[in-house]
């Protein structure tokens, strides 16, 4: 059973077989090694089960590492094709569309400029015009004011003037009527 050297009998073919001194001394001490070498065999063979676990183990972590390995380089391999579409064909594409309808943008930007500075120069001017009116209109009311002015003591002299005559007429108009009253209050 132990693979190596001459097999020598177990436990009780020793004792059965009677032989000659030679082989039970031998046989005891040699056979006792042999028997516990023999039991370390199957022991570790039924009952330990490291070696076993361990090749699996390695065979497990080989395959999961070459399935990983491929799936990974399956991963690089498409972002490789998809980065060499992008840049054969997708960018050109761009590109060529971008430059194409850019100098249409560009175009279109510079025309609303364009109109936005006329719209802004035509309202400055607006503006300009309606400050200029409002800086006359403000200088005529400005002297027409300063001509209102300069007329009232004169316009207030004529009314106190005008008032002062009516107060004498009312004032002779009224001693006429106290005077006319007196003569019939005689009566």
């Amino acid at each position: 059973m132990s693979g190596g050297g001459t097999e020598t009998p177990v436990g009780c073919e020793a004792a059965l077989g009677g032989g000659s001194k030679k082989r039970d001394s031998l046989g005891t001490a040699g056979s006792a090694h042999l028997i516990i070498k023999d039991l370390g065999e199957i022991h570790s063979r039924l009952l330990d089960h490291r070696p076993v676990i361990q090749g699996e183990t390695r065979y497990f972590v080989k395959e999961f590492e070459e399935k990983r390995g491929l799936r990974e380089m399956r991963v690089l391999e498409n972002l490789k094709n998809m980065i060499h579409e992008t840049n054969e064909h997708t960018l050109p594409k761009c590109r060529d569309t971008m430059r194409d309808n850019l100098s249409q943008v560009l175009q279109r930007l510079q025309a609303a400029n364009d109109s936005v500075c006329r719209l802004q120069q035509r309202e400055q001017e607006r503006k300009k015009i309606h400050s200029d009116h409002l800086v006359a209109s403000e200088k005529q009311h400005t002297l027409q004011w300063d001509d209102f002015m300069k007329e009232q003591p004169n316009k207030r002299a004529e009314v106190d003037e005008e008032h002062r005559k009516a107060m004498e007429r009312l004032k002779e108009q009224y001693a006429e009527m106290e005077k006319d009253l007196a003569k019939f209050s005689t009566f």
